[in-house]
């Protein structure tokens, strides 16, 4: 399956890199370039549900498919969310249901390199210029996040 990387190196430890990705607040911050107001709601367990919702009703459907806290995240992208209801049976998503994003992180040069791969079997052209868009900016605002204090 064909493979998209974003990558950046952050100078902060992997421990803060990891609760700025995860924690309520700061995941809103860094998830700005995608949606205003996205949240992920879940209890962060491997195995465990999540959506990631734009605070309105509609998002994505995934579960968390592998963690290994500071070091790497895996979701997998099960559907849609829309008006707060889940589809993961219909055409459109079961064209990329099982997609994954996952987040690698090393300690480099006593910073870490946060870098996020998403698996792009049956993702629309349009969504995968979106995110090429996208998450650059996210990136950077994680870096942003991370290296304050």
């Amino acid at each position: 399956m064909e493979k998209k990387e974003f990558k950046i190196n952050i100078n902060a430890p992997r421990e803060k890199v990891w609760d700025i990705l995860w924690d309520d607040a700061t995941y809103t911050a860094w998830t700005e370039p995608f949606c205003v107001g996205s949240r992920a709601e879940t209890d962060w367990k491997e195995g465990s549900k999540v959506l990631f919702t734009d605070g309105k009703g509609s998002g994505m459907v995934s579960r968390i498919a592998e963690m290994k806290p500071n070091e790497y995240m895996s979701f997998e992208h099960l559907g849609t969310l829309k008006d707060g209801v889940e589809d993961t049976t219909s055409e459109e998503n079961k064209a990329w249901a099982g997609a994954l994003e996952n987040y690698y992180l090393r300690t480099e040069n006593g910073g870490t390199a946060l870098t996020v791969e998403m698996s792009l079997g049956g993702i629309p052209p349009e969504m995968l210029a979106y995110f090429s868009e996208a998450w650059p900016k996210a990136l950077d605002k994680v870096k942003e996040i991370s290296e304050k204090n």
